[in-house]
C-alpha cells in the first residue's frame, strides 16, 4: 500500500479502517470490479478513476446499480475515503455482499501513480482536492489542484 504520512495520519483520524477497505494496489487488480465515485458531480468531471461511474453522495444515484448483481465486486472512493465509507455502508445495507472502500481514495489512487481521466475520458493530472484545506494533503508535484 502507498504511504503518504499526512494523509495516513489525517484518515487514521477520520475512518474506520476496517475489512472492507482496499488499497489503490488491490484495486486494481480486483476482477470484474464496479468502481463509484461518491463524490459530487463537479468533483467527478474534474477527474475520476477510469471507467468509473458516478454515484453521487447527497444525492445517490442508486438506480445505476439495477443492473449489477448483489454479489457484484464493487469499489466506492471520494476524494480521501470518507463520504465512500459511509456510502459503502449503505450499499452493504442494502445487500450488496462485495463493496469495499478505497483507502485514501483519489489520493491514493494519485500517489500510487495511477491514472485519472476527466469528463471526456481523456487522462488528465487534475485532481478536485474538495476544498483548499484537503487539498493541503497531497503533494504540488502530483498534479493541478481544483477546489
Amino acid at each position: 500500500m502507498t504511504r503518504h504520512a499526512p494523509l495516513d495520519d489525517k484518515l487514521s483520524r477520520l475512518l474506520s479502517v476496517d475489512a472492507y477497505t482496499i488499497s489503490a494496489e488491490e484495486a486494481v487488480d480486483l476482477r470484474d470490479a464496479l468502481f463509484l465515485d461518491a463524490r459530487e458531480k463537479e468533483e467527478y468531471q474534474v477527474s475520476h478513476l477510469p471507467g468509473a461511474l458516478h454515484l453521487g453522495y447527497d444525492r445517490v444515484k442508486y438506480d445505476l446499480l439495477e443492473s449489477y448483481g448483489k454479489d457484484t465486486p464493487i469499489v466506492v472512493y471520494c476524494t480521501v475515503g470518507y463520504r465512500s465509507e459511509k456510502i459503502a455502508e449503505k450499499l452493504r445495507k442494502r445487500g450488496y455482499s462485495s463493496v469495499h472502500n478505497l483507502y485514501g481514495s483519489l489520493y491514493a489512487w494519485k500517489l500510487a501513480g495511477l491514472p485519472l481521466v476527466d469528463d471526456q475520458g481523456s487522462m488528465t493530472d487534475r485532481i478536485h482536492t474538495y476544498n483548499e484545506k484537503w487539498g493541503r494533503l497531497i503533494p504540488d508535484d502530483l498534479g493541478e489542484k481544483v477546489h
